[in-house]
């Protein structure tokens, strides 16, 4: 006896899309809250330092829940904020805000803080 296989679809909602099949699942880092407790603490240590205020921001992707946060830095020189920080694969981007230039890629949230304004002593940080 043979019997036939046909393929079943799934009815989608005329505004969703179906994801494309993949095994592949897209590594990111995300703004975790021991990053924002290190944030706080980076922040407050460099006060005397020309730091002025930090934000974790988020924002929504194509329309999706998924959302990617970024860290937006003040320094007590600009009205604007001065540096971006943002996820990029298992890596953290430095970017200069004002001029809109990437400064570097980092492992960790703490390297990218670090290179803006030394104030807390670098650990060995074994992962994100």
């Amino acid at each position: 006896m043979r019997t036939q296989r046909m393929a079943q679809t799934l009815p989608f909602p005329n505004h969703e899309t179906p994801a494309p099949l993949s095994n592949v699942i897209p590594l990111r880092f995300n703004v975790l809250p021991r990053h924002r407790e290190y944030l706080s603490q980076w922040l407050q240590a460099g006060l005397a330092m020309g730091l002025c205020d930090a934000d974790v921001e988020t924002e929504c992707l194509n329309g999706r829940e998924e959302t990617v946060a970024h860290i937006l830095v003040w320094v007590r020189e600009n009205a604007d904020p001065a540096y971006m920080i943002k996820p990029r694969g298992m890596r953290w981007v430095l970017i200069d805000h004002i001029r809109e230039y990437e400064l570097g890629l980092f492992p960790s949230l703490e390297h990218a803080l670090h290179t803006i304004r030394p104030v807390l002593p670098l650990k060995s940080i074994a992962a994100a």
